[in-house]
């Protein structure tokens, strides 16, 4: 009886599940955010998703895409970098907390369960629209569409404003738009996407909110630094961005103090460096003169200016 008994409540909670399912299925848990995003150990969102500081998302604007993609590179992480969008803005460049989303062509079995599990979960309107109302303020909604453009226009004016109104900073698209030019009206905004196209999404679906996805050759994972400008998008792992931002920054130090020995005619024929522990000591009295260049903090500086001179030999 014992066993009997014993199956019974295994059938039933085995039922009760198919139901009723605990966990959803599009959404990433806690947990697998936060087994993808382990090397992170700063704040997080109450989902798991890793939670970069408000200030690198302000300090990584001042920065080259080119000098944050020398860090990754040298780390290891080779693809992170895309380009071949549109912009609404091409002068304005933006930077943001990555949320992640993946769709994919419709299939009737599919999309009947995830329309289940939206319906379960309270979700409203096709589930394009899912993921920005997932966005916290200072967020990039990063949406791998396959590449579609005719139908495959993710947001019109309606969402681009409901993007705005949560994120107030943008997003990123492998698939189309609609209503280009509205979008280009709204206030807290920008965006890059493959094309325009008139039509409205069509034959797609939503598969997952916060996994991680890929972008182009660029492969993104949730809470990454998203740095978008006119030329293409770099993806910092949150892990590596204040790391990469420091480092950057330092790189911008050291080209402005080369660009003035270079004006004067005081580097010789050392145009692009030529850095030496000497050149090291008179960057740091020239960031000394001008402590308004810099943009980290002075720890960092001079912790990043010590292992790039090195241990120092005793005269």
């Amino acid at each position: 009886m014992k066993r009997l008994a014993a199956v019974t409540v295994m059938v039933s909670a085995a039922c009760f599940a198919a139901a009723n399912p605990a966990a959803a299925q599009v959404k990433m848990t806690k947990e697998q955010m936060m087994f993808y995003t382990s090397d992170w150990k700063g704040d997080r969102f109450p989902d798991g998703r890793p939670k970069v500081p408000d200030d690198l998302l302000t300090r990584a604007l001042d920065v080259s895409i080119e000098d944050v993609w020398d860090y990754l590179r040298g780390a290891g992480y080779r693809s992170q970098f895309d380009t071949g969008f549109q912009m609404l803005h091409p002068d304005k460049p933006f930077a943001g907390r990555a949320l992640t989303a993946q769709y994919m062509p419709s299939r009737p079995d599919m999309t009947k369960a995830i329309a289940a599990e939206g319906k379960a979960e309270g979700r409203v309107g096709d589930n394009n629209s899912w993921p920005i109302n997932e966005l916290q303020i200072g967020d990039v909604y990063v949406a791998d569409g396959f590449g579609k453009i005719v139908e495959g226009t993710l947001i019109g004016s309606n969402l681009g404003s409901g993007i705005a109104a949560h994120s107030h900073e943008g997003f990123i698209f492998d698939a189309g738009i609609r209503d280009a030019e509205e979008n280009r009206e709204i206030p807290n905004l920008n965006g890059m996407y493959r094309a325009y196209d008139p039509s409205a999404w069509a034959n797609m679906t939503l598969t997952s909110i916060n996994a991680p996805i890929r972008i182009g050759r660029a492969v993104v994972l949730p809470g990454d630094l998203v740095l978008a400008k006119a030329d293409g998008v770099l993806f910092i792992p949150a892990a590596l961005a204040e790391d990469a931002i420091s480092n950057a920054e330092f790189t911008n130090l050291q080209d402005a103090f080369n660009f003035e020995l270079n004006k004067a005619g005081a580097n010789g024929g050392e145009f692009e460096g030529g850095w030496t522990a000497k050149k090291y000591d008179a960057l740091k009295q020239w960031v000394d003169a001008h402590p308004d260049k810099l943009k980290m903090p002075r720890a960092e500086f001079d912790a990043i200016l010590a292992r790039k001179i090195g241990p120092r030999r005793a005269p």
